[in-house]
């Protein structure tokens, strides 16, 4: 992949049509990792085209187990009925780090895993303390040396396990450690996401035992590893893709159709999407039908764990609250560093004081085009967006981000009239290639 590709963007056009969802990116790479802890072949569908999936692939390969990867079905088949390896290299799991996920499932039944400290997006702290306290809890002993987690179990025991942060990551890990544990084992104050469910829902008919999943106690009694099976499973819709067109939608006052999602985990975002001024409907179980024609009113969003506003549509929020009526705070209180599209939105032209975790947006009648730059996954999709609803041509650098969490994200705006390009010539400077495109 060349890292000089850029998208080029002639926005101010609504975006109306339809699109579709793909598969939830949180859940899929989950699911991949638990494929792991059955003897034998399981078949994930609705896997979207990502290079998250990429990675998690290659690290769950370097394992010794088989994999094959169907991007017509969007499915993926994982042949764990050998695992000859227990190190998950540096090299990949500091690209992603949902790939460190594949602790619990090493621990759990290998009982021994050497698993690089994790990477990903730069937006905050994001330690593994939790991860280590509960296996350590479990029975585990854990090692952390030149960069990476040893740990080690002649055998897991069940256990209470309290997380001092309903973290998603720390749950997943000690979801699948405990799977195959003696006894029981309870995660109090749990994540509730829907991927969280959705993992408890793959284990389960897998063979596991698990209840509570969506609530802050999560129960897994531990099953012996001839209880656990292959299967067929086909992964949630993605609600953070979902949320991300709707912005778009709403945010260059367009009228569209969104199929295969989960009204019930947009829950939150569509209410504050209401409360600005859009209009929402169901159409039938799995559409939403998204409209705007004013101009939004400013309110002010608290991102929370879930079922509140989820941090990753917080970028999202802060472009709508640029044009909107009024002034909005955003107040981002789980990580210390996601205003990172900040200093972009306000290249376009929007009014935006930053205070610690707090920013305080004055709506501006209109963005102005500029050259942006996308720093991490979320922010890179803001400005995306904010790009779409400005009048002239404005261009994204740095779409490797982008590209870890969204599929075929310019081919879908294009469906819905958007009027963006992706320029896979490098050569070309970026005052070459606003006149190169869209004249």
């Amino acid at each position: 992949m060349d890292l000089a590709e850029k998208f080029i963007i002639k926005g101010g056009t609504p975006l109306k049509g339809e699109v579709s969802i793909g598969g939830a990116k949180n859940s899929v790479l989950k699911l991949m990792a638990a494929a792991l802890l059955a003897k034998s072949t399981t078949k994930i569908y609705n896997v979207p085209a990502l290079t998250d999936v990429e990675i998690m692939l290659s690290v769950i390969a370097q394992l010794g187990v088989k994999t094959s990867y169907d991007r017509q079905e969007k499915s993926i088949t994982i042949n764990a009925e050998d695992i000859t390896n227990i190190s998950a290299k540096y090299d990949l799991v500091s690209k992603m780090r949902a790939s460190f996920i594949v602790l619990g499932a090493l621990v759990g039944r290998c009982k021994e895993a050497i698993v690089a400290l994790p990477g990903g997006c730069a937006i905050g702290e994001r330690r593994v303390d939790f991860h280590i306290k509960g296996l350590e809890a479990l029975g585990a002993k854990i090692k952390i040396e030149n960069g990476y987690v040893h740990a080690k179990a002649s055998k897991l025991v069940g256990a209470d396990i309290y997380l001092d942060i309903p973290s998603v990551g720390a749950t997943e890990n000690l979801m699948l450690a405990a799977v195959l544990a003696e006894g029981s084992t309870r995660i109090q104050n749990a994540a509730q996401e829907p991927e969280i469910i959705d993992l408890a829902n793959f284990l389960n008919t897998m063979g596991a035992d698990v209840s509570g999943a969506g609530t802050s106690e999560i129960v897994i009694n531990g099953v012996r590893e001839s209880d656990l099976h292959g299967i067929e499973y086909t992964t949630i819709p993605d609600r953070i893709e979902a949320g991300t067109f709707m912005t778009a939608i709403v945010a260059t006052r367009g009228k569209a159709v969104l199929r295969n999602v989960h009204p019930a985990h947009l829950t939150f975002f569509n209410d504050k999407l209401i409360k600005m001024g859009a209009n929402i409907k169901l159409l039938e179980p799995n559409s939403l039908e998204v409209n705007c024609r004013n101009r939004l009113e400013s309110i002010n969003f608290v991102t929370q764990p879930y079922p509140g506003f989820p941090t990753d549509l917080q970028s999202m929020a802060m472009v709508l609250l640029s044009t909107a009526n009024g002034v909005g705070i955003i107040t981002e209180s789980l990580y210390e560093n996601r205003f990172m599209q900040v200093p972009e939105l306000r290249r376009m032209g929007a009014d935006i004081h930053q205070d610690r975790n707090h920013a305080i947006i004055k709506g501006v009648k209109k963005l102005t085009p500029a050259t942006l730059s996308a720093s991490d996954l979320r922010a890179g999709a803001s400005l995306v967006v904010a790009s779409l609803m400005s009048e002239g041509v404005s261009v994204i650098e740095n779409l490797h981000h982008i590209d870890r969490g969204y599929e075929n994200f310019e081919n879908k705006l294009k469906l819905l009239g958007g009027k963006i390009e992706r320029q896979l010539d490098a050569t070309l400077s970026t005052e070459e290639t606003r006149n190169e495109f869209y004249i």
